[in-house]
């Protein structure tokens, strides 16, 4: 009869170093996923803002024409212009048509986004319904 071979020359990884390694990757995942995710909201603010200074140039060529802001439409209600909304625009005009504001207002996963309502008025003011954090602009 013969002996049954020998363990020792087969090679393999054992249970516990499999544990090691998915933990490590989950940890990794766990600080890499929200710094993501960050990015992506950081990118979506940065298409509402070019999309806003857009609208505001725009805007500023009608009223070189016309010497008003009013009576003048967006071409556009939401940024990006195409694909799924992240913000929507808003345009608000006073009556006498001597002044405007701009708005990108976040929607759906961009609510989370820190520097909430981006604001753009005829003076070329700035402003995120945030104040107090900086880099929204």
């Amino acid at each position: 009869m013969q002996m049954p071979p020998s363990r020792q020359g087969q090679r393999g990884f054992t249970l516990i170093e499999l544990m090691i390694v998915v933990a490590v990757v989950a940890i990794l995942a766990a600080i890499a996923f929200p710094s993501y995710q960050e990015h992506v909201r950081k990118s979506r603010r940065a298409q509402a803002k070019a999309d806003l200074i857009e609208l505001t140039q725009q805007l500023e060529r009608h009223h070189t024409v016309q010497n008003t802001y009013a009576g003048l439409t967006l071409p556009f209600s939401q940024s990006p212009r195409d694909g799924t909304s992240h913000y929507a625009l808003s345009f608000d005009g006073t009556p006498d048509g001597s002044t405007f504001k701009l708005q990108a207002v976040p929607g759906g996963a961009q609510e989370k986004d820190t520097c909430g309502t981006l604001t753009l008025d005829q003076a070329g003011r700035k402003t995120p319904a945030a104040s107090s954090v900086e880099g929204c602009w």
